[in-house]
């Protein structure tokens, strides 16, 4: 948790990419330190970003045993490009999660900024 805020605050995660979003490169450096639920919202699968705690389809994230229990718990979703990672985000925020980010451009953006995905589930 301290090394996202930490990121959020150095502006590593905003100053290229949207409030509540987290750029790939920030992404990379907070994996290193990982203190979040990393969750892949994508339907279908087509990829994951090695750290991912859970997947978890954009549509069924609501009533989801799998969330954190926690609705301050740091969360960061992620799916192709955005559109279901927003969504979920969505979701979340009704449902009471305040600590919830996306990663900006999906894992397009991740593997075109040069990181790895991976083909199958971790």
């Amino acid at each position: 948790m301290r090394i996202l805020v930490a990121l959020l605050a150095l502006g590593l995660g905003s100053a290229t990419a949207a409030p509540g979003q987290l750029t790939p490169q920030a992404l990379a450096t907070a994996l290193k330190h990982k203190s979040f639920t990393l969750i892949n919202v994508h339907v279908p699968f087509e990829g994951a970003i090695a750290g991912t705690d859970a997947f978890i389809p954009f549509d069924a994230v609501k009533g989801s045993a799998r969330l954190p229990r926690d609705h301050k718990a740091q969360i960061l979703l992620y799916c192709r490009s955005g559109r279901m990672s927003a969504i979920a985000h969505a979701t979340l925020h009704s449902l009471g999660y305040s600590n919830v980010r996306e990663l900006q451009g999906g894992f397009d953006a991740w593997t075109q900024a040069g990181f790895a995905l991976l083909p199958n589930r971790p």
